[in-house]
């Protein structure tokens, strides 16, 4: 079978090359009249083009890499379902890796995107991510980069995120509202800027409604922030302050099931002894018992919204168009459940 090629096409119609391709790809300077002839060509000649010399010619990849913390976790299933979604509109592959939380793997990846030369690059760093070398490297090779979720502040690229600190304060003003005064905070890590905009949120909300500030609410849990973290840390803080703690902010889901599961085996009712509100708004958290009340943070508009910017900057870079930083916020919803 012969091999349909542009410079076939365009013989056949008596075009150049470029016109061809330009009318293919919609470029406003072709005539409708030539683009409807070349396109009823390729369509009768089944014409396909070939990837590999499309991108040969054009340095480009059509693929976008994406290095997210875990894979397993609800919120960052919804982010990987919104970036497939806007990736496919465009026709761009995505090849998808996951860090474990781990900075060295998370540079082992960036990596391996670059000499896979992909257009571009999306994260959400891991908890133990400090040196941000390897993001420096993906702008200084002039790869559009955007954050997402778990960002930095001192690399200067696009990122997409909630406004973590204000969800919490909205959050613990709930609870403070409802009457509850003495509220510990199961926290993540210090490296994490998600989880210190969390507490930041907290303990405002706290001074705010003229409740003191007492450290030893604030429980630490480990780079993972898990369920086993949770359930650990409710059975610590019933050691520690006994009856004198009436609710709990996590600063995830994960960490607020596994103190529901303490509290329920241990016949510690809630929301009567104690109330909990977590964050993510995991589809667990809707049908354990009591329900968790939480925090929506959108993961499918957040993955939907990073998509959409970097395959921006693509195009952007490939008509030499400068990039502009876009520094764009997710808003959250504060769902009430049974927990409080």
């Amino acid at each position: 079978m012969e091999t349909i090629t542009l410079k076939k096409i365009a013989e056949q119609l008596g075009l150049s090359i470029s016109t061809v391709s330009k009318a293919l790809k919609d470029y406003p300077d072709v005539s409708a009249k030539t683009k409807e002839k070349v396109r009823n060509l390729v369509t009768e000649l089944n014409y396909v083009p070939n990837s590999s010399a499309v991108s040969l010619r054009s340095q480009r990849t059509n693929t976008i890499g994406v290095i997210i913390p875990e894979t397993v976790h609800h919120f960052f299933s919804y982010v990987i379902k919104g970036i497939l979604e806007e990736a496919d509109k465009k026709k761009y592959n995505v090849i998808l890796m996951q860090s474990n939380e781990d900075y060295e793997i998370e540079k082992k990846q960036v990596e391996l995107l670059l000499n896979k030369g992909v257009d571009g690059i999306l994260i959400s760093l891991s908890n133990t991510t400090v040196c941000l070398d390897h993001l420096e490297k993906i702008r200084v090779q002039g790869i559009p980069l955007v954050l997402f979720d778990k960002i930095a502040k001192n690399i200067n690229c696009s990122k997409v995120k909630v406004d973590d600190r204000k969800a919490a304060y909205e959050a613990v003003s709930y609870l403070i509202d409802h009457g509850y005064r003495r509220i510990a905070h199961f926290r993540g890590g210090l490296i994490p800027q998600n989880s210190v905009d969390r507490f930041l949120g907290y303990k405002k909300a706290l001074i705010d409604h003229d409740i003191e500030f007492d450290s030893s609410l604030v429980y630490m849990c480990d780079s993972n922030s898990d369920f086993t973290d949770g359930f650990n840390n409710a059975e610590k803080m019933i050691q520690d302050h006994g009856d004198n703690v009436d609710a709990i902010f996590t600063v995830n889901d994960l960490l607020a099931i596994g103190a529901i599961d303490y509290f329920n085996a241990n016949g510690i009712k809630i929301p009567e002894r104690i109330a909990l509100i977590g964050f993510s708004n995991w589809f667990v958290s809707s049908v354990l018992t009591p329900s968790l009340s939480s925090i929506e943070q959108h993961g499918f508009e957040m993955g939907s919204k990073s998509a959409q910017i970097v395959l921006h900057e693509i195009d952007c870079k490939n008509k030499g168009i400068p990039i502009e930083p876009q520094q764009i916020i997710i808003e959250t919803n504060l769902i009430i459940r049974n927990s409080c």
